[in-house]
């Protein structure tokens, strides 16, 4: 026989939603919406039942205390009540998902919450993308790792109002008490085995008024779907073509357009010399310049590329003309704040230097664009849709009301699609050839014109005596980190904005975010880390490249934790162990040493790197094993950097809850990629104000050839109860201990990142004309 969960509200595990006012409200219990709908709708209403807050060890760091998450997640909770789960007449649920799925695998992540608290097939939950919403506020935007975080309980509260309906209209209908009734799969089942689907009740369960309900959750106890690993519910889709990413919109009317952009950074169009000739080319409809370069709008991308390529077009300067890395290099190490802690006993330090890297996504920026005289209607994968609606209203002097944005699926984001630049160019150039748009950046113009992660340095210097380490500081240094995609909409964007030089974006972003996110994990003595930054925020167009400051700043941390091991004579995971801070950090570090084989005999030039990570409510651990044989070293193949390569990584991550294995271990192997392309390959090389990459085909990410054979991600077990963030949590760890494995293979600490970035290994494409030509000779390689 079945067993049946409870639904008595009298009962602790009491699951159905009742009215307010009822006894011993359990940790499980919220208050919640029942909204007027025609079928049975419900939203959370967060705040007045949460847990009191968690004791923090003595001396926490600040992140210990309040991190980002916290800010994102308090940022959220007052419109939480303003998102809803739809039951519909087919017995299928709706949610419109006020986030952006990019890759991440959110959309299905959102899907097992409602189907475990509903008691749906999780295949029956169709979770769509909501439409800017200015009403949410800082509700509608994607970053930092916090979906999960600030969406799980606003939404499971929303499921189980939704669901006690039912069984409420089911126990009208059947003249039982809800007590005897069970639900499963979509049916509502009486003792005597009558069955009801949800889509005979969804009419029937909803209400004529909005009013405050209380629903109480199911027990981790009974998850029959969180928790379990589930396929993506869009990858058959994705595989096969069929999925719709922003770039395969076919809005009518909404001819290709693409810009011809200048020869150096955020170069301006002074003239144009061949307009007309242009205009006449084969397939072109329109050709206008803009703020950014010139726009050209043809039946094809290929019509435009050729037409790209053929203006000729005078440019005014940029705003980094002449400079190239080595220049911004001496002035960020001109600004560095010095180290104050006087020298205690003996110290070990260490100066890194981190290039620019490219901020691409992995789908090229696309926005389709219609500016009418009625209104505006925006289609783009946004982060920040509220920010964009208003930025268009804005731009145009109109109402934010006229502008309609529909937020689109995207392909690998990484941060890049907080801006909005893409579709405020597709407004501008659609307003000044009054025609809908579709809008496509080139590659060229993704690593020449997009967004980069800044150059920046992390000095360290660590004091010792003994068998102790009494201080610990560090000074990081950058070039600005632009946030004025503030947190989704104007009034913070704004904020960062404040002159002078861009004061509001450093102290009033930069500064808190460096608080509120990094860390040292280890008990030493005087703690201190400091942030400052060079130039104003759009001196270059920055962004934070999956995960903000911690990549580079644990990487070089975790190498001055290499040295300090050896100056005391310990093993390095030895004595990581026995200065972490937090349980959780070491059952992660004990796992990838046991699992890794921790010290196991190599060749020489084969050696091991450990690194651990603490954000976003969790732990990770990273053990890399590198190959720096010169027979791997020198390698040869073509148009590639080839140099050590990764062979071996076990990753331990311990997210709380993992509400979707598979997908969390997903997202840990993207992660160890980026970990392992930061440190070895991947960067940007800037000379008299361009960057020299013209393509990913130069831009050297982590590619097949060179991606670890041997790859291992451990999901602990749930220590929280609440799941963490994960979407660049494997970054910093992955990227720290090939770092770290590099510096024991070679006998020597790596101080500049990526390491092969002072070997420039392809010849750059030319910025005029500003495309390149495609290849094509791609049979010649063909297996």
């Amino acid at each position: 026989m079945e067993q049946r969960r409870s639904l008595h509200p009298e009962t602790p595990d009491a699951l159905a939603g009742t009215e307010p006012g009822s006894a011993g409200l359990g940790r499980r219990r919220f208050l919640g919406l029942l909204l007027a709908a025609p079928t049975v709708a419900a939203a959370a209403q967060l705040g007045q039942l949460a847990d009191p807050a968690a004791a923090h060890a003595a001396l926490p760091e600040p992140s210990d205390i309040f991190d980002l998450n916290d800010l994102l997640t308090e940022a959220a909770l007052p419109t939480s009540n303003l998102i809803s789960v739809q039951v519909n007449p087919d017995g299928t649920a709706s949610f419109a998902l006020p986030r952006v799925e990019s890759g991440q695998g959110i959309t299905t992540m959102v899907a097992m919450i409602i189907a475990e608290e509903l008691d749906l097939p999780v295949e029956k939950v169709d979770v769509t993308l909501a439409d800017a919403r200015p009403e949410l506020m800082f509700n509608q935007f994607t970053g930092g790792s916090n979906t999960a975080i600030s969406i799980y309980t606003p939404v499971r509260v929303a499921a189980a109002i939704a669901r006690g309906r039912l069984l409420q209209a089911a126990s009208a209908q059947l003249g039982e008490p809800v007590s005897l009734l069970t639900s499963k799969l979509g049916v509502i089942t009486s003792v005597a085995g009558t069955q009801l689907p949800y889509g005979e009740l969804a009419e029937k369960a909803a209400s004529d008024v909005t009013k405050q309900v209380e629903a109480v959750l199911k027990p981790e106890s009974e998850f029959r779907v969180l928790g379990k690993p589930q396929n993506r519910l869009d990858a058959r889709d994705a595989v096969t073509g069929r999925k719709q990413f922003s770039m395969d919109l076919d809005v009518p009317d909404a001819l290709p357009t693409m810009v011809c952009r200048p020869p150096t950074i955020k170069g301006t169009p002074e003239s144009v010399a061949n307009l007309d000739a242009v205009r006449d080319m084969p397939g072109i409809t329109d050709v206008a310049v803009i703020s950014t370069g010139v726009a050209v709008r043809g039946r094809t991308f290929g019509q435009c590329i050729d037409a790209v390529n053929a203006l000729e077009v005078a440019w005014g300067p940029g705003s980094v003309d002449g400079e190239s890395d080595e220049t911004v290099l001496e002035k960020i190490k001109a600004a560095e704040i010095p180290l104050v802690v006087p020298d205690v006993g003996e110290t070990v330090e260490g100066e890194f230097t981190f290039h620019f890297r490219n901020n691409a996504a992995l789908e090229p920026n696309t926005a389709v664009a219609d500016v009418r005289d009625d209104g505006v209607e925006i289609w783009s994968c946004l982060q920040s849709p509220i920010l964009c609606k208003q930025e268009v209203a804005a731009k145009l002097g109109i109402p934010q009301e006229l502008v309609t944005v529909h937020v689109q699926q995207g392909g690998g984001a990484f941060g890049r699609r907080m801006f909005n630049d893409v579709v405020l160019e597709a407004v501008e150039i659609s307003k000044a050839m009054g025609k809908r748009v579709k809008l496509m950046w080139h590659r060229t113009d993704e690593c020449r014109q997009g967004r980069t992660h800044p150059m920046c340095t992390s000095r360290i210097r660590a004091g010792y005596t003994g068998d102790k380490v009494l201080t610990f500081e560090q000074r990081h240094t950058s070039v600005a980190t632009d946030y004025t995609m503030g947190f989704a909409e104007a009034i913070t964007s704004l904020a960062a904005r404040l002159p002078p030089l861009g004061l509001g974006n450093f102290a009033g972003f930069s500064l808190p975010v460096f608080e509120l996110t990094v860390g040292v994990p280890y008990k030493f003595g005087v703690t201190t880390q400091l942030l400052n930054e060079i130039m104003q925020y759009d001196t270059f167009p920055t962004g934070s490249n999956r995960n903000l400051f911690n990549p580079d700043v644990r990487t070089a941390q975790e190498l001055i934790v290499d040295q300090l091991a050896a100056k005391l004579g310990k093993d390095r995971y030895e004595f990581r162990r026995s200065f972490l801070d937090d349980e959780r950090l070491i059952a992660v570090l004990d796992k990838v040493a046991e699992v890794g084989q921790w010290g196991r005999s190599t060749e020489p030039g084969i050696a091991q790197g450990l690194a651990v990570h603490k954000e976003y409510k969790g732990a990770s651990a990273t053990l890399v094993e590198i190959d720096c044989r010169p027979e791997t070293v020198n390698r040869e193949i073509r148009n590639a950097v080839t140099g050590p390569r990764v062979t071996k990584v076990v990753l331990a991550v311990d997210t709380g809850l993992a509400l979707n294995p598979r997908g969390l271990e997903a997202q840990m192997q993207g992660g160890i990629s980026d970990g392992i392309a930061q440190a070895l390959t991947s960067s940007l090389h800037l000379k008299d104000g361009t960057f020299l990459e013209g393509s990913w085909d130069d831009y050297f990410y982590t590619r097949q050839w060179n991606a670890p054979p041997e790859v291992e991600i451990i999901i602990m077990p749930p220590t929280t109860g609440k799941p963490g963030g994960a979407g660049e949590f494997a970054v910093p760890s992955a990227m720290a201990a090939t770092a770290c494995a590099y510096g024991a293979a070679t006998g020597t600490m790596p101080t500049s990142f990526p390491i092969n970035h002072g070997e420039l290994s392809f010849t750059p494409k030319p910025t005029v004309p500003p495309l390149p030509q495609s290849p094509t000779n791609g049979l010649d390689f063909a297996y």
